[in-house]
């Protein structure tokens, strides 16, 4: 067997390298990764409210420059989002957690919006989320959950919802518009889901009133009408709801003009997290990151795959039929 020789030199920086691969955390790497974002951005950094968290910064920026590589994507700003983060820090205040990132035009925004609601098939499985913090993610149809992951905006829709009262005798007609956004991976079923983006109001309470006269009026010549409500501060069924003030200024941006979005945590992520926990492991220490009050909130977070959830409620759906549906009542009164 004849020995093959290296030169002491080579082995020399083999040796460094080795030795230096081997002392790069997690932290160290994302460190390394951190150097190229621009100062005026790392100043946003930060785990605090109205910051962005690195790992979140990281990777949809990586996401929006993959995109933009391969020339699916000319939009100058690209967005992301932490759902690890409270969306009611309570006395009327929400969380500022979903932000739009303008490099070009050094543009940093951070403003709230809405997590997946869930659901609670009782006696069969809860996966409920609580108005303030996220603890159920997933990707199944009908689940309501948040999925995290890489999407893009894709087309807008704008569709007429009813009539509201904005003065005495006097209404308004609610149009609300509807980003739709298509995903890849985990989140390849977020048109199936219809999960995309809109402003965080609706009308309740309907009834159907006399209108002849509207464009919108259906062959009686009724037209719907109800309470105009805004839940900014609540949950969704699963799209990401922003303020009406806030998706005034969001939408404009991606019409006719497709970006990215990167929804934080993934369920790698998230099963990270639950294996931390469990094994009493520091995540600062494992180079993991879930918002601090949150998960002091919620315990362990835990992901819902579809090829698991979509049995059980399509099960719960052969089991409790939803009754017929009826029709909206005349409206009282003027």
């Amino acid at each position: 067997m004849r020995l093959k020789f290296v030169p002491l030199g080579v082995a020399t920086i083999c040796s460094v390298l080795i030795a230096f691969a081997l002392a790069m955390t997690p932290r160290s790497f994302a460190a390394s990764r951190a150097s190229d974002i621009p100062d005026w951005l790392q100043r946003h950094v930060g785990d605090g409210e109205g910051q962005i968290s690195q790992i979140v910064l990281e990777r949809a920026r990586a996401l929006y420059q993959k995109k933009v590589s391969e020339g699916s994507v000319a939009n100058p700003c690209y967005f992301a989002m932490d759902a690890t983060r409270p969306g009611d820090l309570g006395n009327s205040v929400l969380g500022q957690r979903y932000y739009i990132i303008c490099e070009t035009k050094q543009l940093f925004r951070a403003v709230s919006s809405g997590h997946g609601s869930g659901r609670n098939l009782k006696g069969v499985a809860n996966f409920s989320n609580g108005r303030r913090c996220a603890k159920n993610f997933g990707n199944a149809m009908d689940s309501e959950l948040t999925a995290g992951g890489a999407y893009m905006t894709a087309e807008a829709k704008t569709s007429f919802k009813g009539y509201y009262r904005v003065g005495a005798k006097q209404d308004a007609v609610f149009m609300r518009t509807f980003i739709q956004f298509d995903g890849e991976g985990e989140t390849a079923n977020a048109r199936q889901r219809v999960i995309g983006g809109h402003p965080a109001a609706l009308l309740r309470g309907m009834c159907m009133r006399k209108n002849p006269q509207s464009s919108y009026a259906d062959h009686d010549g009724f037209v719907p009408f109800g309470k105009l409500v805004n839940y900014a501060g609540g949950r969704s069924n699963g799209c990401t709801s922003w303020s009406p003030a806030d998706a005034e200024q969001i939408i404009p941006l991606v019409k006719n003009n497709p970006t990215t979005l990167y929804i934080y945590p993934e369920s790698r992520d998230i099963a990270a997290i639950a294996r931390a926990k469990a094994a009493g492991q520091s995540l600062s220490g494992a180079g993991l990151y879930w918002n601090a009050s949150c998960l002091n909130e919620i315990g362990s977070p835990k992901f819902w795959p579809k090829k698991t959830l979509e049995p059980i409620i399509a099960q719960y759906k052969k089991d409790h039929p939803a009754p017929p549906p009826q029709p909206v009542p005349i409206c009282k009164g003027p």
